[in-house]
């Protein structure tokens, strides 16, 4: 009951994790979890390390989520360490990841305020006090909020309700071994179920029931306890575990007296599985432990090779412990990961410990991400951006435990600044900004020396200081970087220094400054081989060339960068080019302009850049704008709005990009009237990032999307309209039968026939197509 597909500690979770085995058992359970959540606002589910607290909350939130206007949110907290980091982490798997001048509890309170959500927080045990003060303010302040928590002890918030998660219910002593006897308590059929994917055809015989029933009173029905059990009968019968079970039970004798018994009896099975292990497989069970959520072969093969472990060995160690289920596989887009339950990882931690290997073996693990992020930063300017993005994205726990161990080790804060700077470019396409602050701010403390790693870094969080509109702490580091590439010779860094102080005068408006400025970077770029600082600055400088009324020299400029681009297969500047070129040409070639924004959206899906998506769609609501499709224009700045909050930022940050931003809601909203304006605007701010994409892009097929984007009021009837509003609402079938007391099957042949009228394939394009409110015709509004 253990085993769940967990997402990635950077993720946005829209939807709950997937089971990968067959939940067993918990019905009570479930229903009472359901009841005290309809009386409760905190409902924390408590009990020992391997009972399935995850499981049963899964289980809970499935079963509840349509009672939720705005649905779930599952925040997997297992794999963050540093609780410094814990608003940020909840923040950017709420999809939130900045908000500048404002603590992070309060943009997220403000975020959830309006909105009827349950969030599950699993795994809160270690994270006790932040856990409590987030929950503390949403409670307070957000009233259609609810929380499921897990944990292995109550987080003591004023209002919360416990709930024992217990055991599976075991075979009483007493309980005639028969197969129908047993079949009633859930131990036993867990067990059976395990045993089946272990042993096919295995099956509950008569000859069986004595020993499977003192199993599980042995494993006091702990379903972790009793599925790592089951692992050993590939190679034990079941009198053998049972016979070896109880020798170690016997043998455990330094456990603390108090502890509860389901946790010395965890203990003691971890400890027997441990030793049934070779040593080699120990040693390399240890050494994994240094991995934060899950790791690939290569990454293992380095950091486990230390004593003489060769990487063909640890391989087929790898092979053995996938096979007594010490590490679990996950198959995801055609590679390979490895992952340890978070119980069999602390212990395998502990025995690295004991053994001496703990700084040896996390230095090899520092070393190696040390590495890929140097090779990430080699590679990034070509074809393997996307790629290596989603391969950072993966890795993205273990490169937190890397910077944590240096910011830990004496003489290792030149290396942590390296780590923390390179890995801002990825953050920063990301949209992560605040990440990016904190590890820098972290670096720069503890390596206060003048270096050429400092200045990189001190410029770099200058940087994201002024996207963040944080201008007072951005000067007085870009100052510092001035003076330290000045002292140490850094043309490269001052060049660069020289372009952020650009974007700084840009943004408080000062053009002709700004001109100047980015010049020069731009020349200083020129004579080196900073492809990305040239690129950059190319995009920059043509962008106020082009405000400045210097149209043709801009635009050459910035054709020049996105010609080197694509000759390099580079995307994240290509797109900085396009989104710059658009802008320049908004009052000169509108067609151009609304094409270069639309390729730059289109090559966003390579890289997931979420600062991008915002710009994007802020210059194509203006397209939409000039062109009189009002409704759609406030419907695109709604998106744009939601993304701007997503990154932290604001047009406002970048002077000639605000004011062009608020011209437009001017012009828009005096066509549309305040009413439909707002009511645009707010259809916009709700759709989904992938539904604001579509919708930005058109992606309708040609006939359909022609139809409406001429203002040809679509042929449904009532019904058919009601239920396109369900389906823009992300109701399935299902639930659209069930809201309106219809057959599943007569509300799919609905939908059907609302694809069929509009020329569309997909509901996402229903959804689209709706919230834009082409489902009611547009009186005749005059263009601008």
């Amino acid at each position: 009951m253990t085993s769940v597909a967990r997402p990635s500690v950077l993720e946005g979770i829209e939807a709950l994790p997937v089971d990968v085995t067959s939940f067993v058992g918990r019905r009570q359970q479930v229903t009472d979890a359901k009841r005290l959540l309809e009386s409760s606002r905190l409902l924390t589910l408590t009990g020992p390390g391997g009972v399935g607290k995850t499981r049963l909350a899964l289980h809970v939130a499935a079963a509840v989520r349509r009672s939720f206007r705005d649905g779930v949110r599952f925040i997997e907290l297992a794999e963050l360490r540093d609780s410094s980091l814990f608003a940020h982490t909840v923040a950017a798997q709420l999809g939130l990841h900045d908000q500048p001048s404002r603590t992070t509890i309060d943009m997220m309170v403000e975020y959830l305020g309006s909105r009827e959500v349950l969030l599950t927080l699993d795994n809160c045990e270690h994270l006790i006090d932040d856990c409590a003060l987030f929950i503390d303010a949403v409670i307070r302040a957000c009233p259609q909020v609810r929380i499921l928590a897990t944990s292995r002890q109550s987080l003591g918030v004023y209002g919360e309700t416990t709930m024992v998660v217990p055991p599976l219910p075991v075979p009483s002593p007493e309980a005639v071994p028969s197969p129908d006897a047993l079949t009633q308590y859930d131990s036993v059929k867990l067990f059976v179920d395990r045993a089946g994917a272990v042993l096919p055809g295995f099956g509950l015989q008569s000859q069986d029931c004595a020993a499977i029933a003192r199993l599980c009173r042995a494993l006091d029905g702990i379903p972790l306890a009793i599925e790592l059990a089951t692992v050993w009968l590939r190679a034990l019968s079941l009198g053998q575990i049972e016979e070896r079970l109880s020798e170690r039970y016997r043998l455990l004798t330094v456990s603390p007296r108090n502890a509860p018994t389901r946790q010395r009896t965890l203990q003691a099975l971890i400890d027997w599985s441990y030793d049934l292990c070779s040593h080699p497989e120990q040693q390399l069970w240890a050494r994994a432990s240094a991995f934060s959520g899950s790791f690939d072969l290569d990454g293992i093969e380095y950091v486990g090779a230390i004593d003489g472990m060769a990487p063909e060995e640890i391989r087929n160690i790898v092979l053995s412990l996938v096979d007594k289920s010490i590490l679990t596989r996950d198959e995801r887009d055609g590679r390979v990961r490895y992952r340890m339950l978070e119980t069999l990882r602390e212990y395998g931690e502990a025995r690295l410990v004991a053994a001496g290997e703990y700084g040896a073996v996390h230095r090899r693990h520092r070393d190696w991400y040390a590495r890929m992020v140097e090779q990430f930063q080699a590679d990034w300017m070509g074809p393997d951006q996307d790629s290596w993005i989603l391969r950072l994205r993966r890795e993205h726990a273990n490169l937190r435990e890397a910077l944590n161990f240096c910011l830990t080790q004496p003489g290792d804060a030149a290396v942590a600044l390296r780590l923390a700077d390179k890995l801002g470019t990825y953050l920063g396409a990301q949209g992560f900004n605040s990440v990016t602050r904190h590890w820098l701010d972290q670096a720069l403390a503890a390596s206060s020396e003048p270096s050429p790693e400092r200045t990189s870094a001190l410029r770099r969080n200058g940087w994201v200081a002024l996207l963040q509109g944080d201008v007072d702490a951005a000067q007085a580091q870009l100052n510092e970087a001035a003076e330290s590439a000045r002292r140490l010779g850094l043309t490269k860094e001052s060049a660069y220094v020289t372009l952020v102080e650009g974007v700084r005068a840009a943004s408080s408006g000062d053009i002709e400054k700004a001109a100047l400025l980015t010049a020069d970077a731009l020349s200083g770029f020129s004579s080196g081989d900073e492809l990305s600082g040239r690129l950059l600055a190319m995009s920059l400088h043509g962008f106020i060339l082009g405000d400045t009324g210097q149209r043709e020299r801009g635009l050459a400029l910035l054709e020049e960068a996105v010609a080197i681009s694509v000759q390099r297969g580079e995307v994240v500047w290509r797109a900085w080019a396009l989104l710059a070129l658009s802008f320049v040409e908004l009052d000169h070639d509108l067609a151009h302009a609304e094409s270069a924004a639309r390729e730059a959206l289109q090559l966003r899906r390579r890289v997931s850049a979420k600062v991008l998506m915002a710009f994007a769609f802020e210059i194509l609501a203006w397209v939409s704008g000039r062109q009189a499709r009002h409704v759609r224009a406030a419907t695109l700045s709604g998106a744009a709005a939601t993304m701007w909050r997503t990154v932290g930022t604001s047009p406002d940050y970048f002077h000639p990009v605000g004011v062009v931003h608020h011209q437009h809601i001017g012009m828009v909203r005096a066509a549309l009237g305040d009413d439909r304006y707002d009511a645009a605007f707010q259809r916009g701010c709700d759709l989904s990032e992938q539904a604001a994409v579509d919708y930005a892009l058109e992606t309708a097929p040609s006939a359909g999307e022609q139809r409406q984007a001429d203002g040809e009021e679509a042929n449904l009837t009532p019904r058919e309209r009601q239920i396109a509003k369900l389906v823009s609402e992300g109701l399935t079938n299902r639930e659209i039968a069930t809201h309106l007391v219809i057959a599943s099957r007569t509300a799919e042949g609905h939908v059907q026939r609302i694809l069929t009228k509009l020329g569309f394939t997909s509901r996402a394009q229903i959804a689209a197509w709706y919230v834009s409110g082409r489902n009611v015709r547009e009186p005749s509004i005059p263009s601008d």
